[in-house]
């Protein structure tokens, strides 16, 4: 039974593992790829906390690791995808600016942890880096459609919003796992855009995930439609 509870710890590496394999996708000019992986790590971030609580193995050591995960998958490895996507035409003031993302996504992870988990109940303070991390894949995976100006300025944007103290309303109270719906779709939209052949290969691993995570997603619901019958 206590070998249970090293699951949501192995969801959360392999959380940083996608982050991890997202650099080198990008680094290697197979930035769909990467955008997809930094999706699959947003899976995998949702189902991490969902699993701590549900096999009571809620600890400070998961705590510490999500953080150490989600700023190299939502921080970094977003930040090289889109410099090689985008910012790579300004030079080395293109890599400056595309660093800038971890830095402030790592002071909103700071932020947070310090922070009365009561307060963070109904809203987040400022918007949180998963969702940064996930919008700035998205608009690599869809840059062809979408002006480059409109990436900088939804880009530099996001750093700001990490920081800011604008109040971001949570899913948490909403009966969907955390950021279940958007990833769902987006996977979804993922799986029809490779049999149409627009986009290329993806990942194998992505035809993993998506039905593991669809799974998850309907075992949620039948629990959750359960406990409401009850």
């Amino acid at each position: 039974m206590k070998y249970l509870k090293l699951i949501p710890n192995t969801m959360t590496l392999g959380n940083l593992y996608c982050g991890f394999l997202s650099i080198g996708y990008a680094a290697n000019g197979q930035y769909k790829n990467a955008a997809i992986l930094i999706l699959i790590g947003m899976m995998l971030d949702s189902m991490d906390g969902w699993l701590a609580r549900k096999l009571d193995a809620d600890s400070d050591l998961g705590k510490e690791l999500d953080s150490l995960a989600d700023i190299v998958t939502f921080g970094v490895a977003p930040s090289f995808l889109v410099y090689y996507t985008h910012f790579f035409q300004y030079d080395i003031l293109g890599f400056a600016i595309a660093g800038l993302f971890p830095l402030f996504g790592a002071y909103r992870l700071a932020r947070f942890n310090i922070s009365a988990s009561s307060n963070q109940v109904n809203y987040f303070t400022g918007v949180p880096i998963t969702a940064a991390g996930g919008i700035v894949a998205l608009l690599t995976l869809f840059g062809a459609f979408i002006p480059n100006i409109l990436i900088s300025v939804i880009f530099t944007a996001l750093c700001f919003l990490m920081v800011s103290n604008i109040k971001v309303p949570s899913l948490k109270e909403v009966p969907l796992p955390k950021y279940g719906t958007i990833i769902t779709v987006f996977i979804a939209s993922a799986i029809f855009m490779v049999f149409v052949g627009k986009y290329g290969q993806f990942p194998y691993l992505i035809y993993i995930a998506t039905p593991v995570y669809i799974g998850y997603l309907s075992y949620y619901f039948i629990k959750k439609k359960g406990k409401d019958e009850n």
